[in-house]
């Protein structure tokens, strides 16, 4: 397999996916077309979605071709070179993936090795269900489970941070009730500015900060750029 699983598409202050331009730029070198799913868009038209990304791309020499204009999804996901889903709400987006009956395409045609770009939501259903995402359920799927690239769990725009007066649970407090009733599943807080990079049988945290892991009965400690994450394969 080859993945890309960033957390988010923007850093304060930044351009769309910005700060993973060049990581995305090496990921499909020698591509020149990506399929590209747009379903956790939710106040935003699908078609500004793919115009927001397609001119990223136009950078890369990459053509953009969202599914939400193909006649036949499936067909279309069996024929691509580049799957790439965007972030939003992970709810609204596996609902529609489900609907349109292209989770299995698509997971067939990343272990056949083609690339996988995700962001956010698109980080979330690489994951075997998406349990370990932080948006509300505006919608209901038919399921929680969701394409399983990998075995574990990450939770994007992963923080630390706590409000000053706030008394409602902490991001790690949320996953350690994840844990407590999933022992056997390792979950991944990735933090803003990061990705990972899974070629194969390695995996690599890319990124200026490090990446906090939890799996019941361990005590939660940092990963860093450049340490051995392969136990999560």
């Amino acid at each position: 397999m080859k993945l890309l699983l960033i957390s988010n598409s923007t850093n304060v202050g930044e351009a769309f996916l910005e700060y993973p331009k060049e990581q995305i730029r090496e990921f499909l070198s020698g591509r020149d077309e990506a399929i590209f799913i747009p379903y956790a868009a939710v106040t935003f038209s699908y078609d500004q979605y793919l115009e927001k990304v397609q001119k990223r791309f136009d950078e890369f020499g990459i053509k953009v071709r969202s599914i939400h204009h193909e006649d036949n999804p499936i067909k279309t996901i069996t024929n691509a070179q580049t799957i790439v889903i965007g972030g939003g709400n992970t709810f609204q987006l596996l609902k529609k993936m489900q609907e349109e009956g292209i989770i299995e395409a698509i997971r067939d045609r990343i272990f056949e090795g083609i690339p996988y770009i995700g962001w956010s939501a698109g980080s979330n259903v690489a994951c075997p269900t998406i349990c370990t995402t932080n948006d509300m359920p505006i919608v209901q799927p038919e399921s929680l489970k969701a394409i399983g690239l990998i075995k574990f769990q990450i939770n994007p725009h992963y923080t630390d941070f706590q409000p000053e007066g706030h008394a409602g649970e902490t991001r790690e407090q949320r996953i350690e009730e994840f844990i407590t009733v999933n022992p056997d599943i390792y979950v991944a807080g990735l933090r803003e500015g990061c990705m990972l990079k899974i070629d194969g049988n390695h995996i690599e945290l890319i990124g200026p900060h490090s990446m906090r892991i939890f799996r019941s009965g361990e005590k939660a400690c940092e990963f860093f750029p450049g340490d051995d994450l392969g136990f999560l394969l």
